[in-house]
């Protein structure tokens, strides 16, 4: 079933949310690596050409990470993005036509091909909306139960990684935050490395394979205890 749109992008409480969005200090900065392999490791496990790590500013969407297409930044209008933080739950549009959002400007959407867009929401802890963990495809294509919860919980653990940026160069931490990606990017070369192995096995991943699911789910697991274990909550 097609997401339903609220009548506006801009929500009531934008102003605070792009308050928190800011406090992160992300916007417009340089690509650091652990954020790039996030949506690397996302392109494996759906097997899509593109997935972005998207933050939704006042005026323009601008991609922290993106593979598979070079597009620093959108204007708010012409994004997808900016009209999946609006709604409450994650975002399928499995076969994409102007209609599908009128939110938004086709043009760019047009202009790619994008056919096929799934996204779930970055959160700031106070609940703060700040953008999303999309994949995007030039083919029409359905998207399971098991692949939209696994794409929700890639998205969680995107957003504990810019809580635990944040946490590090506001204690003005640098140092530790160097040692943390490190981490982080060791698991995901691995969990990287697996899903290729998997992929290869067959013609793509599949997630509703209990063994398969099992597996990455484990990985999804460990990388989210590496991330407590730093930002010193449970995992």
């Amino acid at each position: 079933m097609p997401p339903t749109f609220p009548a506006t992008l801009l929500p009531a409480d934008d102003a605070v949310r792009l308050r928190t969005l800011h406090q992160f200090q992300l916007i417009n900065t340089t690509p650091e690596l652990i954020f790039d392999n996030f949506s690397t490791w996302a392109a494996q496990l759906f097997g899509t050409p593109i997935a972005l790590i998207s933050l939704v500013d006042a005026d323009f969407v601008w991609f922290k990470a993106i593979v598979g297409a070079e597009v620093p930044q959108l204007v708010r209008e012409e994004s997808m993005c900016a009209a999946a933080i609006l709604v409450s739950e994650r975002v399928v549009v499995s076969d994409y036509q102007p209609a599908s959002c009128t939110l938004i400007k086709p043009d760019v959407a047009q202009a790619i091909g994008l056919n096929f867009y799934a996204g779930a929401q970055l959160h700031a802890r106070n609940g703060a909306r700040l953008g999303m963990l999309a994949i995007i495809d030039k083919q029409q294509r359905t998207f399971s139960e098991e692949q939209a919860a696994v794409l929700t919980r890639l998205a969680d653990l995107v957003s504990g990684t810019i809580e635990l940026r944040h946490q590090y160069l506001a204690a003005s931490q640098p140092a530790e935050w160097d040692d943390a990606q490190q981490e982080l990017a060791q698991a995901l070369d691995d969990n990287a490395a697996l899903t290729r192995y998997l992929a290869s096995r067959s013609s793509h991943l599949d997630l509703a394979d209990p063994a398969t699911s099992q597996l990455i789910g484990r990985r999804l697991a460990e990388v989210a205890q590496v991330l407590a274990r730093r930002l010193g909550v449970a995992a």
